[in-house]
């Protein structure tokens, strides 16, 4: 029982200065996300794989791992649909991000899920970009990625997730990508990708701007010569 109490107790804690949610990243015992995902599509059993599945069989990966999860299918060409499975979690997991919290996600959005082969799928897609990605990332700079940090992360994370969810043409790839780079930042704690997530996370806003400036700029001239 008294290690029942302690366990749940160090769930329920705070996190360590310089860790966040996302475990001990200079264990090196700690298996790659990659190598994570690698195993769940082994799991031949599954016909269907939910939001809950996922958050429970990437325990201890941390938030950032699950953002980064729901983010990839966004840049990579993808089954139809699947940003709109993935888009709520997303913005669910960066606001949690934003304030500090222990990733979770309500039932009526935790149950939605997506076949196993279709998931499959995404994950063979995705691992080798991933892979070689983690032979980059390492731990440096890491005032950018502590926890007062990650939580200013989360905050443009957020509004990278809502321009995401938007119907603006070929407007949520760039986004996308730059919540892929922040979150691996965090994931590992390197500062350096975080700060470069984070610069693509405003050049994207700023040319989403200037679409949707521009899409309604068109829509107003035609309203106009309508009616001229």
């Amino acid at each position: 029982m008294v290690a029942t109490v302690a366990e749940v107790g160090r769930e329920s804690a705070a996190p360590e200065a310089g860790k966040g949610w996302d475990g001990d990243p200079f264990n090196p015992a700690r298996k790659r996300l990659s190598e994570v995902l690698l195993q769940i599509t082994a799991d031949k059993s599954r016909s269907e794989i939910t939001l809950n599945d996922l958050m429970t069989l990437l325990k201890g990966r941390g938030r950032a791992a699950l953002i980064l999860l729901f983010a990839l299918p966004n840049v990579l060409p993808a089954p139809p649909g699947l940003s709109a499975v993935l888009g709520l979690p997303l913005l669910y997991l960066c606001a949690q991000m934003m304030l500090g919290r222990i990733p979770w996600l309500p039932a009526f959005i935790g149950e939605r899920g997506m076949m196993f082969p279709a998931f499959v799928a995404v994950v063979q897609r995705a691992v080798p970009i991933l892979t070689r990605a983690e032979r980059m990332l390492r731990p440096r700079a890491t005032w950018l990625v502590a926890p007062r940090s990650e939580r200013m992360l989360g905050g443009l994370a957020l509004i990278l997730a809502v321009v995401v969810t938007l119907p603006i043409p070929l407007g949520n790839m760039l986004p996308a990508f730059a919540i892929c780079l922040l979150a691996l930042g965090v994931l590992e704690r390197d500062g350096l990708w975080a700060g470069v997530g984070a610069a693509v996370g405003v050049a994207a806003l700023l040319l989403s701007a200037a679409v949707v400036y521009a899409m309604l700029r068109a829509a107003l001239l035609i309203l106009l010569g309508a009616f001229a």
